[in-house]
């Protein structure tokens, strides 16, 4: 008979991947029943207790090993073992101490960057010490208060160095993959992205197209609000204008405070740059005339010789892209290259009752919200918001919740997801997802967003889910039309 075993580790702390694929491998052992290793947070315990596990006192710094099996000790012996195994960094000898703070980290190894990545209410004191050693730091941490980020930036500027982060999934340095990174070609496109998923989106489409980038620079979420103010968007702007690598810039934002993106578009550079600011308009003469002043509104009035500013210069591109989609379509144009016909591998046709609902399961933030404004109707989730994130992996690793909310759909759904590839994503989505898209009633449209030079092989995933009845679109936006017009 199985019998349930929980121990507590105090103090034991290991990031939320690590413990996932230590939980998946406990879990698919022989004769175990249920496994599940993670830290103590609020809701994995109460994720434990869920399973019939009962749970000791203890604290979020805590490591919690429950097995149900036919002999536990075995199970917990493994599970003890791959802990070790991915506590100890490779080339480290067991008996050198690792640098405890990310100062001596630096004294002891020269870095060009220092990334972040722990629980969030820490993840200010060891950017901190980055950013007094002078060193940019990228942090991938969530959870981060506003307010932390605000001293950080603030400090960083004065340090002449660039945050990225809280909340940063996504950056490329010079061909190196941070965070979720999609395997990208060397090119002349820069991006600097307060969104990770609407980054990935710009520069795989533009991968798709035969377009490779020079960096992409993550700034967090929230660096477009109005508590950050655009400081890391500034600076990156800045590094990205003296770059000589880099002939255009792409800036991608989740819907931004109107003043900050305003305050961000007056930056003089040198650089040309496409603005994918989602909830934000394409320019034209009445708002540019509000921004520019009266005086600016009518130049004759002062000058009858002078040339108008707000007249439409017809030798220049519209810089401003209405979606993701757009944006990569206008920085095509602005190059001088043609715009494909973007991937779609579209379900059989087949007889459905007609639709009434629209749900989106999305792992991606930004990609939820570009495709909540464009549907215009229903009811979008992002799993990857830190209410769904904390003590567990992020959506774009962990399939589990969208699986269980997938089960819940009627056949009168639509049911719009993203499906992220590259490094650090999960690394074959369909293995999970597939399944569950064959069983649901409810009619299944795909966001894929991906490269062919991706690890999980984009056209195996796409054939995999169309296979299983989606409709699957490289474009999000397209995917999101595609949606809206099976209501």
């Amino acid at each position: 008979m199985s019998e349930p075993v929980v121990l507590v580790r105090r103090g034991a702390y290991h990031d939320s991947v690590t413990l996932m694929r230590v939980s998946r491998a406990l879990s698919e052992l022989p004769g175990v029943t249920a496994g599940m290793v993670a830290m103590a947070t609020e809701l994995n315990v109460s994720i434990l207790r869920d399973m019939g596990f009962q749970v000791p006192d203890a604290g979020p710094s805590d490591l919690v090993i429950a097995v149900r099996a036919d002999d536990a000790g075995p199970a917990v012996e493994e599970a003890e073992r791959l802990l070790t195994a991915t506590a100890q960094p490779a080339g480290t000898a067991a008996s050198e101490q690792p640098p405890l703070t990310t100062r001596s980290a630096a004294a002891r190894e020269p870095a060009g960057l220092v990334l972040v990545s722990t629980p969030g209410e820490y993840a200010f004191f060891e950017a901190l010490d980055a950013v007094e050693a002078g060193l940019p730091v990228m942090i991938f941490s969530d959870g981060v208060p506003v307010e932390q980020e605000r001293r950080l930036k603030e400090l960083a500027e004065a340090k002449d160095v660039l945050v990225m982060g809280p909340d940063c999934g996504t950056a490329v340095i010079a061909g190196a993959g941070l965070g979720f990174a999609n395997v990208l070609s060397p090119g002349p496109v820069g991006v600097v992205a307060a969104s990770g998923t609407g980054a990935q989106q710009v520069t795989s489409l533009l991968d798709w197209a035969g377009v490779g980038v020079s960096h992409v620079l993550g700034v967090g979420g929230r660096d477009l609000s109005a508590e950050v103010g655009g400081l890391s968007t500034r600076r990156a702007l800045r590094m990205l204008d003296d770059d000589p690598a880099t002939e255009l810039i792409v800036l991608v934002s989740k819907p931004p405070s109107p003043e900050v993106a305003r305050s961000v578009a007056e930056l003089p550079l040198r650089t040309p740059v496409v603005r994918a600011l989602l909830g934000v308009n394409r320019p034209d003469a009445a708002s540019r005339s509000a921004v520019a002043g009266p005086a600016a509104a009518n130049p004759a009035a002062a000058d009858p010789t002078a040339p108008d500013p707000t007249a439409p210069d017809p030798t220049a591109p519209d810089l401003t892209a209405p979606d993701l989609t757009g944006a990569a379509e206008e920085v095509l144009r602005a190059l001088g290259r043609a715009v494909p016909e973007w991937p779609a591998w579209l379900a059989e046709p087949g007889p459905r009752p007609a639709a009434k609902t629209l749900k989106g399961l999305y792992a991606g933030g930004t990609l939820s919200a570009e495709a909540a404004l464009l549907a215009g109707t229903g009811d979008f989730v992002d799993f990857g918001d830190d209410a769904y994130t904390r003590g567990r992996a992020h959506p774009m690793i962990d399939p589990t919740l969208r699986v269980e909310t997938l089960s819940r759909a009627v056949e009168t759904d639509v049911v719009l997801m993203d499906v992220v590839l590259g490094h650090g994503a999960d690394p074959d989505p369909a293995a999970s997802l597939a399944p569950a898209i064959a069983r649901t009633p409810a009619t299944v449209v795909i966001a894929l967003i991906g490269t062919r030079g991706d690890p999980q092989d984009v056209d195996r995933q796409a054939q995999a889910f169309r296979e299983a009845g989606a409709s699957v679109f490289a474009s999000n936006a397209q995917a999101a039309r595609h949606a809206r017009s099976l209501l």
